[in-house]
């Protein structure tokens, strides 16, 4: 295995650094292993958190919403930021009352899918993905305004959902509990 340490990065030059609440926007030069000095962009975020969500059998998805990026309105499953000095476990009860209005007493099991955090894009970004299964308690009733989608947890309704999900990050999640389920 080569040794990494002796071949270093190094920052020259941070010529610009533009923060705003959802990130930071970072240009640098930096002196590659060969002394190439190059320009470089990165962003810095927030981790985040991305919950599979079951009851009595079907995947949960919230409403549709918005996603800029792409210029659309697109299903996904409850996710949000981790804020500053939070553990990725507990922001999970949050996402989902905002999400899908369930109360964490309704919260049968969470498990986590990946406990290390995924780079989302290591070299743009220092952001990590977390995900989590979260099993609803049968008996809860959701409330319309809150669900936009349920597929059966099988291997037609994981199908279709891989249809609709567009979002890179949910569908590597939803592979990720239901190969390891």
């Amino acid at each position: 295995m080569a040794d990494y340490s002796r071949e270093r990065w190094r920052v020259c030059k941070r010529f610009l650094e533009m923060r705003s609440s959802w990130l930071t926007l970072i240009g640098e030069n930096l002196q590659d292993d060969r002394g190439d000095i190059l320009e470089y962009w990165r962003i810095e975020k927030s981790d985040s958190v991305i919950i599979i969500t079951l009851q009595k059998n079907q995947l949960i998805l919230p409403q549709p919403m918005y996603r800029p990026g792409v210029g659309e309105f697109t299903f996904d499953f409850p996710g949000g930021r981790v804020p500053d000095g939070e553990s990725p476990l507990a922001v999970v009860p949050l996402i989902l009352k905002r999400e899908l209005g369930i109360e964490a007493d309704s919260i049968v099991e969470i498990t986590p899918l990946n406990t290390k955090g995924w780079a989302v894009n290591s070299s743009f970004s220092n952001q990590k993905l977390f995900g989590f299964f979260v099993q609803i308690k049968p008996s809860l009733v959701l409330s319309p305004e809150y669900v936009g989608a349920t597929y059966p947890a099988n291997d037609s309704g994981v199908g279709d959902l891989l249809e609709v999900l567009t979002c890179l990050q949910c569908r590597a999640l939803l592979l990720e509990w239901w190969v390891g389920r």
